[in-house]
């Protein structure tokens, strides 16, 4: 079993920036490739970075690539999402989620377990 809880979402205005965290407790956290994904009001939750167990492959939505950039620290168990040049499409609440395997992923379906979501919400 591993618990995800996200942190570090809040209000900023478009053009801002934010990092949001994930830290896990439980299994092995090396062990799992991570991810974030995102579901915005009235629409199905979405993709948006993949990261591997090691840190060193990652993989991007097309709509965030070269804005944002996910990171991990297995010493402290904890995955990132730096987040820049925020724009008003990138309201949602942000998932931090970990698949039982060492590859990344951008399919939700892979994905064993999720954090509880964090808000993240840019004013124009």
């Amino acid at each position: 079993q591993v618990t995800l809880v996200e942190s570090g979402g809040g209000l900023v205005q478009a053009g801002g920036s934010l990092r949001l965290s994930c830290a896990a407790s439980g299994r092995t956290f090396s062990s799992f490739a991570m991810g974030w994904f995102r579901q915005a009001p009235g629409k199905e939750r979405e993709f948006v970075a993949t990261i591997d167990w090691s840190g060193s492959s990652t993989y991007y939505a097309d709509s965030v690539k070269g804005r944002f950039t996910i990171s991990r620290d297995n010493a402290k168990n904890t995955v990132y999402l730096q987040m820049n040049t925020l724009e008003p499409g990138d309201t949602a609440v942000y998932y931090c989620a970990a698949r039982g395997f060492r590859t990344t992923s951008s399919y939700m379906s892979s994905y064993n377990y999720w954090g509880q979501g964090t808000q993240v919400t840019v004013s124009s």
